[in-house]
């Protein structure tokens, strides 16, 4: 299917995907911080994602305390949407090369996820400070282990917390320093 439709069905393919990924990627997330699981959002992740989950936790268990089978699900769904989108290209590469691919996409999602929760705690500390939100308490939780050691470093200079800053460069760095070579490692330029 070449020509004038492949780029906005490979994008709705591409987008579907990761909004799913993403909902995994959450409830691994938070529950490997630990994060409230009465939590409002943390029930829809609960709900949103036990399909595909709890069939998948039959055959593969946790271990030491990680959700293995939220990970094989996660791999397996970037590796369909990969699979798919090279199909609709006329595409073809090894499995070799489709499993590293989506680990580099997958870690490169997992980098934009908490890049993006620490955006969104900032700017609902600015809008709305000090008041409870189901979403705020969850990313307290998922970013404090990444601020706490920012602001030992970076302790908040007339009132302003610098540290998510701090923490927002370095994590743009690292994906910089390791999305690339996973890149390159499987062969895909970008």
């Amino acid at each position: 299917m070449q020509g004038y439709l492949t780029s906005p069905v490979e994008f709705l393919i591409t987008t579907v995907f990761q909004l799913y990924i993403m909902l995994v990627m959450a409830r691994f997330l938070f529950q490997w911080v630990r994060a409230d699981f009465y939590n409002p959002i943390s029930q829809f992740l609960v709900k949103a994602t036990n399909p595909p989950l709890l069939p998948l936790r039959r055959i593969i268990p946790g271990w030491g305390g990680i959700d293995l089978a939220a990970v094989v699900l996660m791999l397996a769904l970037q590796m369909i949407s990969l699979l798919i989108v090279l199909t609709l290209r006329s595409a073809g590469v090894p499995f070799e090369t489709l499993l590293l691919w989506s680990l580099a996409e997958l870690v490169g999602l997992g980098f934009n996820f908490f890049i993006f929760a620490i955006i969104i705690q900032v700017v609902f500390s600015w809008i709305n400070p000090g008041q409870y939100n189901p979403l705020t308490a969850l990313l307290a939780n998922l970013t404090s282990p990444l601020l706490r050691p920012a602001r030992r470093l970076l302790p908040p200079i007339s009132g302003i917390d610098l540290s998510p800053l701090l923490v927002l460069l370095a994590l743009q760095v690292m994906k910089m320093l390791i999305v690339p070579p996973l890149l390159h490692l499987a062969g895909v330029g970008r």
